[in-house]
């Protein structure tokens, strides 16, 4: 073989060679790694995530157990009203203290009907009374110091009560005296009402 065909050969070799370079050899921006082809080929099945895992708002979300004396009847409660939260019920009850205190200064009973049950309102009615005859000044809320759940408890009629233990300073203007009390609270928790009324006032033990 000649010289000729020698450079013949190796001009055809060389043109192969880069050609086979621009097709092959160049990165043109757009390959994809290993791991952007599997998730992308994940995205093209139908439903994959969907099949393999509930739609995270769809999921049930645990709530810590009840803790302490009135837990069991906590769980009960909770087991008929899910959207039960005792943490939002004391606020309730702290307001609802503070309120039904005011109203029984006030001597409003039309305030009162919508915060306790018929014989509670009976009591308060003949105190409101009595002590508007008797002109001596009614004791006020100065501050709640405590409101501490202490039982809970649910019946066959699905009425759920709960006894909630205040610690409150109260004064008349010119006197302050502690009041410590039980109050429960009731309500049914089946009817589509969410308000708890007062069903029972106790002097704390």
């Amino acid at each position: 073989m000649d010289n000729i065909e020698l450079i013949i050969l190796a001009a055809v070799a060389v043109f192969v060679i880069s050609k086979l370079y621009s097709v092959l050899g160049q990165k043109s921006g757009t390959e994809q790694t290993p791991a952007r082809r599997f998730k992308e080929a994940m995205a093209r099945a139908p439903d994959a995530e969907e099949d393999a895992l509930p739609d995270q708002e769809e999921r049930p979300r645990p709530r810590a157990a009840f803790t302490g004396p009135a837990a069991a009847g906590l769980e009960s409660i909770a087991a008929t009203d899910v959207a039960f939260s005792p943490e939002d019920f004391t606020r309730g009850a702290r307001r609802a203290y503070e309120l039904i205190v005011g109203a029984f200064a006030d001597g409003d009973k039309d305030a009162l009907r919508q915060l306790v049950d018929d014989d509670v309102l009976e009591v308060y009615t003949a105190a409101i009374a009595e002590r508007q005859a008797a002109g001596t000044e009614p004791m006020r809320v100065v501050r709640v110091k405590t409101a501490r759940i202490a039982e809970a408890s649910t019946d066959e009629t699905g009425m759920g009560r709960i006894s909630v233990s205040f610690e409150a300073d109260l004064s008349d203007g010119e006197n302050t005296r502690v009041a410590k009390e039980v109050w429960t609270f009731k309500r049914q928790l089946t009817a589509s009402n969410p308000n708890w009324v007062l069903d029972e006032v106790d002097s704390a033990h």
